[in-house]
């Protein structure tokens, strides 16, 4: 229930250390923000053999370095949410950036490939108890209305730029120091964080007797890594082997037995009623396949600039910012657009749009060139998927309860870290596999030519697979929204009136 503290009390009545509080939790923000996208700089001089500096990762592992995160993150990010309610958010949020300085410390110094995931995923599960800590922070500490919104207007930009920050960061890092530093970066923010929560955020919690669903958590967080296991064993070993097929079949059982338990549970951590309403049904499952069609491109398009044009990794980063500048250009004419237009016809129209971009993206060589075919396929893209996610989120919190507001939320942001893991995980498999079949196609067919080309062909192959791959799931995400989500502007002013009063 809420309490008058809730946003009826002006800001003279406010916590006066609540800006300083606000930059803390920015702080802490946009280090979990940088940390999806920094690694992504860095992987190719992590992947490089141990005696250039990497932990010589094969290419059927590079994925391992990006959904060990995500899986984790996503996985407990309900139950990370749940925690600070019970046990208070300012300890989760403290807690959290203990785990994350740790976890990215020991990361920085792995002497293995096997250390470095290890220390990815448990990044990612204090960053599920750290990310809805900060943001129920906001809530409670800025009381008056207009602060709140200002307050979550700063949130959500470092949301928006912090990932072109982090590839910079990372090509600066990974360049002038080493790929480590993109872990090492994240001992001192953390640390900086804590130092100034401790005087400046105060702490609030949930009065009750705490339930924690660790059951479901545990599901489907190991029902996920094992599918994700099985899918990347698939590369190498055949989708029906026995190294891949048994950790699939083993996924989608715990996967099942999570909603069993859902539905079992008296404070879930998936409430079944959200899925329940085909609007929001539709919202997430959208959400799923945008992210699953779209997380390998970052992870391809590194290895493609690093490896195959040799470019730097400042400069790989660099060549990333348009595809950010489009998603945020198109994101704010959408604010404008959803009234008027309704979210149906943008989010249809923009991830189609996305699965052309995806789909011209797929037709690059080694020799194509950036002005005239990657940044076009690039851009289209991107101002497809800002029309996309400002339309998925407006329609996932439709006619949602106010006591599921919070969980809905959640369930957003998980649909998307868990649909990219699964996305790389399986367009990773089609890299590898598509690479090392045209592979032999050239040796055999082109016996005479260069290794080196030879390898960067097969290589690029593989990833114009992969994004053909993308490309369909983002079509299939289209319709998807089209047919599920049966709302237009109309309904979405009669909710926004219902949610003003």
């Amino acid at each position: 229930m809420a309490t008058a503290s809730e946003g009826s009390l002006s800001s003279a009545d406010a916590d006066p250390r609540r800006w300083f509080a606000l930059v803390v939790i920015a702080i802490a923000q946009l280090m979990v923000v940088l940390d999806s996208s920094i690694v992504n700089i860095a992987l190719p001089h992590a992947a490089l053999p141990a005696s250039l500096g990497g932990l010589n990762i094969a290419p059927k592992n590079y994925q391992w370095a990006v959904t060990a995160y995500t899986l984790t993150f996503g996985g407990f990010l309900l139950l990370g949410g749940r925690i600070g309610d019970y046990m208070g958010r300012k300890k989760a949020f403290m807690i959290g950036l203990a785990g994350f300085a740790g976890a990215s410390l020991l990361g920085g110094l792995s002497p293995n490939q096997q250390m470095l995931f290890s220390m990815r995923a448990l990044q990612g599960v204090f960053g599920a108890l750290l990310a809805p800590a900060a943001l129920s922070l906001i809530s409670v500490t800025f009381t008056d209305s207009r602060e709140r919104a200002r307050a979550f207007g700063v949130y959500g930009a470092l949301s928006g730029v912090g990932a072109a920050i982090g590839l910079i960061a990372g090509g600066l890092l990974t360049q002038y120091f080493s790929w480590r530093w993109c872990l090492f970066v994240n001992t001192p923010m953390a640390i900086g964080a804590m130092l100034l929560a401790a005087p400046n955020v105060r702490e609030s919690k949930v009065h009750g007797h705490p339930h924690y669903d660790v059951p479901g958590a545990l599901t489907a967080t190991l029902g996920m890594v094992s599918v994700v296991y099985g899918v990347s064993q698939a590369s190498t070993n055949g989708w029906g082997s026995s190294a891949a097929l048994p950790y699939m079949i083993l996924g989608a059982v715990l996967i099942a037995a999570f909603f069993v338990i859902e539905s079992r549970r008296r404070e879930p951590l998936l409430p079944l009623r959200l899925i329940a309403d085909r609007v929001r049904a539709g919202s997430f499952l959208a959400q799923i396949l945008v992210a699953l069609g779209l997380f390998g491109m970052f992870l391809f398009m590194t290895f493609y600039f690093q490896n195959v044009h040799q470019y730097s990794a400042v400069k790989t980063g660099l060549l990333f910012l348009p595809f950010s500048a489009g998603i945020i250009v198109s994101a704010g004419a959408t604010s404008h657009f959803l009234p008027r237009v309704g979210p149906r016809p943008l989010a249809t129209f923009g991830t189609l749009m996305a699965a052309v971009g995806l789909w011209l993206l797929s037709y690059i060589t080694p020799t194509s060139s950036y002005l005239g075919h990657v940044i076009p396929a690039m851009i289209v893209t991107s101002l497809g998927l800002g029309f996309t996610f400002v339309s998925v989120a407006s329609t996932s919190l439709f006619g949602v309860d106010a006591r599921d507001t919070g969980a809905a939320s959640a369930v957003l942001s998980t649909s998307q870290q868990l649909g990219g893991s699964f996305g790389t995980a399986i367009q990773n498999t089609i890299f590898v596999s598509g690479a090392s079949a045209y592979g032999v196609f050239l040796a055999r067919t082109r016996p005479t030519l260069d290794a080196r080309a030879a390898h960067a062909l097969s290589e690029v192959h593989g990833f114009d697979e992969a994004f053909r791959f993308g490309a369909l799931t983002m079509a299939v995400a289209a319709i998807v929204f089209y047919v599920l989500v049966n709302i237009d502007r109309h309904h979405l002013g009669q909710h926004d009136a219902v949610a003003i009063a």
